[in-house]
């Protein structure tokens, strides 16, 4: 069995412990960190916009880029330490979305947590890149709160019945 762990900043705890409570002791699992490129990217527009092209050793967006590498590296190594077995850590770059649908080519099941309106119950606790890798996934999906789930009595109420 192959799994597949999306690892996303604030949830990946909760996918862990997932995988800890449901995956079997023989699976292969894969932690997963996928880094977009909007935050370097729109640094590296700002700062060509503001002072041109000419100084690339000042351009924020690399910086930008290495601490993005090195604060993945960390959740990575932190959610390895948190499986407590082994696991393939795999990092990945692109459209986050996409990146994780990719990743979950040929697996037995994907791990994933909520990260929308995590109030109450219903669609609007799966942000887009979520909803995205729960409706286009190429296997099984584990869907998890990070934290408790909200009460039953956080569902809206049914429409009014009209004879």
């Amino acid at each position: 069995m192959r799994v597949i762990v999306w690892l996303v900043e604030g949830t990946w705890p909760a996918c862990v412990d997932a995988v800890r409570t449901h995956a079997p002791e023989s699976a292969e699992v894969v932690l997963l960190h996928v880094s977009g490129p909007d935050v370097p990217g729109v640094a590296h527009g700002a700062f060509a916009g503001l002072l041109g092209r000419g100084h690339p050793e000042r351009d924020p967006g690399v910086l930008l880029e290495e601490l993005g590498g090195t604060s993945a590296a960390e959740l990575l190594a932190a959610a390895a330490e948190r499986l407590g077995r082994p696991a393939v850590c795999e990092e990945r770059a692109g459209r986050v979305e996409r990146e994780v649908v990719a990743a979950a080519e040929g697996a037995d099941l994907l791990v994933l947590a909520r990260d929308g309106d995590r109030s109450r119950l219903g669609p609007r606790s799966l942000g887009p890149a979520v909803r995205f890798a729960v409706d286009h996934a190429p296997c099984p999906v584990l869907l998890v709160w990070p934290e408790p789930a909200p009460g039953l009595a956080t569902i809206p109420p049914p429409p009014p019945h009209h004879p």
